[in-house]
């Protein structure tokens, strides 16, 4: 059996020319800027052109280009490698796609169809499931699946914010950075991208997976009276975002004189956000705020456990053959507030409390 996985991410500017394109491309997605294309369209241009010269600045601090591309590469091999060696009778080829900068969904698409895959299995790389990630990810790939004549059963990995190989992988970047402590007095942050609250209060899972995932790798590390919390950073426009901030948590530690160590919970590869928000300009506020020592956790990347946890997701799904979505099997769906979660979504069609109209499409040509 031939079995393609598709690895989705967000892609990255890979050249100071594609800063204001790959902006464009994002402020264009309906799960970004929810208004009609004729408004979002121009719109979206508008905030590329203003927001390009700063962006082009931070990239600027990491060589002119994102990272991601070339880490996500690393990642699908691994993952490739392993699946081969755990299944020697079948053929696996990792494919990335990424959502606002090359690849994108309408030029991997062809390339999946053109290797003639028996199955196709959608993975995103956000432990998280949030409908401006995941779920615009996944609508995209179906779309161009359909324009390229795909039609090989596709099943979807939704989230696996409890994954134990990804909290495995966690665990140990986080115990790297305590040993580092020295006795000092300290705080652990679990720092994630944050969203306007109105996005939560519509449903989005994202909020109540990052804390999933936070109390879970504190569980693992079993420490007593353990001092954590979670915050949101890269908060951008007038709109009222989750908290607390990064920032603020930041400046808290600074008042408690404690050292900080932060984990980029939501992000499992390097690149502005981590590289330049976290790296350069939260340990430079670290530092202005009387933090005694600041230690960023690195992202889990291609940490064995974490490509072992990837291929287990994989390895479930293929099991689990008459679903067409899957979490990370550690709960069954989100709690009901969270209707935008997939997997609540087809509980609710599954007990017929409401029309059949997933959220997320159906791979129609099964």
């Amino acid at each position: 059996m031939k079995v393609a996985v598709v690895l989705f991410n967000l892609g990255g500017p890979d050249s100071p020319e594609a800063v204001e394109p790959f902006l464009r491309n994002l402020f264009n997605d309906p799960a970004i800027i929810g208004a009609p294309g004729f408004i979002r369209r121009p719109l979206a241009r508008f905030i590329a052109r203003r927001r390009a010269p700063v962006a082009r600045t931070i990239y600027g601090h990491i060589g002119g280009r994102s990272p991601i591309l070339p880490q996500t590469e690393a990642q699908a091999r691994a993952l490739e490698r392993l699946l081969g060696e755990r299944h020697p009778d079948s053929q696996f080829r990792a494919f990335v796609s990424m959502r606002y900068w090359n690849p994108l969904s309408d030029a991997v698409a062809p390339v999946v169809k053109a290797w003639e895959p028996d199955r196709v299995i959608l993975l995103p790389l956000y432990p998280q499931m949030s409908t401006a990630t995941s779920e615009s990810s996944v609508k995209d790939w179906f779309n161009a699946a359909a324009r390229a004549g795909i039609h090989a059963p596709t099943r979807v990995v939704c989230c696996y914010p409890m994954q134990a190989g990804f909290i495995e992988a966690a665990t140990s970047l986080v115990r790297e950075s305590i040993d580092k402590l020295d006795g000092q007095s300290w705080r652990l942050l679990f720092s994630a991208h944050g969203l306007p609250e109105k996005v939560i209060k519509r449903g989005d899972p994202y909020q109540w997976q990052v804390e999933q995932s936070a109390a879970a790798i504190v569980q693992r590390l079993a420490l007593r009276d353990l001092d954590w919390s979670v915050c949101y950073q890269s908060r951008v426009g007038p709109l009222k975002w989750i908290g607390p901030s990064t920032d603020s948590e930041i400046q808290r530690a600074g008042s408690d004189r404690k050292a900080v160590v932060l984990f980029p919970v939501a992000f499992v590869s390097e690149h502005s956000e981590t590289l330049v928000e976290l790296d350069i300009e939260y340990r430079e506020l670290a530092q202005e705020s009387g933090v005694p020592a600041f230690h960023r956790v690195a992202t889990v990347g291609i940490h064995d456990a974490f490509i072992g946890g990837l291929a287990n997701l994989v390895d479930g799904l293929m099991a689990a053959s008459e679903r067409w979505v899957v979490n990370d099997g550690n709960f069954s769906a989100c709690p009901a507030q969270h209707s935008r979660c997939p997997l609540t979504e087809q509980a609710r069609v599954a007990t017929g409390l409401r029309p059949s109209s997933p959220l997320w499409p159906t791979a129609a040509t099964e």
